[in-house]
């Protein structure tokens, strides 16, 4: 199974270890940072699932760091950790780009919930974790599991992101430069090889029709 990787920003280092382990138990990948500049670094390297960011940080406060990634095109759901309960700062929070607030202190199996309701919606906007995709195809985002006449096959990670954006933008041409930035973290050296691999292999499990190459320009997803 693809585990999903989540950036927190907390700068309570109690609090961060301890959401830091549990989310781990639970089986994400974790980048924990405690302050705002350090939390941009990682968004500029990286990509992530999921954002759990403290609002009140030092350097660069939550609300900035969201504010900023969502115009450099991050569109990762993200949850704000907060003490703060004005009416004028869960309006500042959501105009900032967030997705959902949770206020200290708090149970952390209502993190866990928030947390996996989200990377639901987040490409799907489902509540169920099996997504039907055709008569005899579905996708389940929990596992990554793409199942073809009731036989699954588990996609790997990068195949993985690539079948999620298309089945957020089905019937939409998505870029190369759109899906490299998507699979490759910052790091990494994108391959046209090895997308024309996962693409290969995805086309292997649902049939070559589904998705279309499009002429200098990138791919697209055919719903029906």
């Amino acid at each position: 199974m693809s585990k999903s990787k989540i950036l927190l920003l907390e700068d309570d280092s109690n609090l961060n270890d301890t959401i830091t382990e549990f989310l781990e138990d639970e089986g994400y990948v974790v980048d924990n940072v405690y302050d705002g500049y350090e939390a941009q670094d990682k968004l500029y390297e990286s990509k992530y699932d999921l954002l759990l960011l403290d609002v009140n940080t030092p350097g660069v406060d939550g609300f900035t760091v969201l504010k900023e990634a969502r115009e450099n095109g991050v569109v990762s759901p993200s949850i704000f950790i907060t003490s703060l309960d004005g009416v004028d700062d869960l309006e500042k929070g959501f105009k900032s780009g967030c997705d959902d607030y949770i206020r200290k202190p708090f149970i952390l199996k209502e993190l866990l919930i928030r947390i996996e309701t989200l990377l639901r919606r987040g490409f799907f906007h489902e509540a169920n974790d099996l997504i039907e995709i055709s008569e005899n195809i579905a996708y389940n985002t929990k596992s990554n599991e793409l199942i073809v006449d009731d036989k699954a096959q588990t996609l790997g990670n990068k195949e993985s992101a690539l079948f999620k954006l298309f089945m957020k933008q089905q019937d939409e041409v998505i870029s190369h430069d759109r899906i490299y930035k998507e699979l490759w973290d910052f790091d990494e050296d994108p391959s046209d090889t090895a997308l024309r691999t996962y693409i290969k292999n995805i086309r292997k499990i649902i049939g070559k029709d589904r998705i279309v190459s499009i002429k200098k320009q990138g791919y697209k997803f055919i719903s029906q």
